[in-house]
């Protein structure tokens, strides 16, 4: 179904609050460190990709982003990689993450841009508050496009693209989960 605003129906409204709810549980999962239970709303096929952004000008917007599969890009993972992420932090010696960041995931402006019985693309907003140390804040704000696939008849993450609103990266590094 494309999403129309003119004739939205229940259905349409149902499912996209069952939608918000699985973004904000995965956003609580994130922020209670509850890591390999956020890999289970992975699919085994996952893209989580972040392009770099660059300072254009105004007629020249479609660069805004590095290209994928092209250009560098923030991180440009898969499953495997993220287990592997998870698998490093939970083993308490990962110097980025010991002692643990506190962080806060905020997710906002929820839209569902098309939808099948089996899968939706969604576009959100958020806000990612992290603390380390006693002096460390990052903030990270941005936009995401997620493809959620229902599996088993549960909604799992089959693509993330994180879009920051920043392109000069001033955290010391990017162990968050987005």
């Amino acid at each position: 179904m494309a999403v129309d605003q003119a004739g939205v129906t229940l259905e349409h409204l149902l499912l996209v609050r069952e939608i918000e709810e699985f973004l904000y549980h995965e956003a609580d999962l994130l922020d209670d460190r509850q890591f390999e239970a956020w890999l289970d709303l992975l699919t085994d096929d996952i893209r989580y990709w972040m392009p770099m952004r660059r300072n254009v000008k105004f007629d020249d917007r479609e660069s805004e982003n590095t290209r994928e599969l092209q250009d560098m890009n923030w991180f440009d993972e898969g499953k495997e990689t993220l287990t592997q992420r998870v698998r490093q932090i939970l083993t308490g010696v990962h110097w980025a993450e010991e002692p643990l960041s506190r962080v806060s995931h905020m997710v906002s402006n929820v839209r569902l841009i098309q939808a099948t019985p089996e899968e939706v693309q969604v576009k959100c907003r958020f806000l990612i508050y992290r603390n380390r140390q006693q002096d460390e804040t990052d903030f990270f704000v941005g936009k995401r496009e997620d493809t959620l696939r229902k599996v088993d008849n549960e909604w799992k993450i089959a693509r993330r693209k994180v879009i920051l609103d920043q392109n000069v990266l001033l955290a010391k590094n990017l162990t968050v989960f987005f």
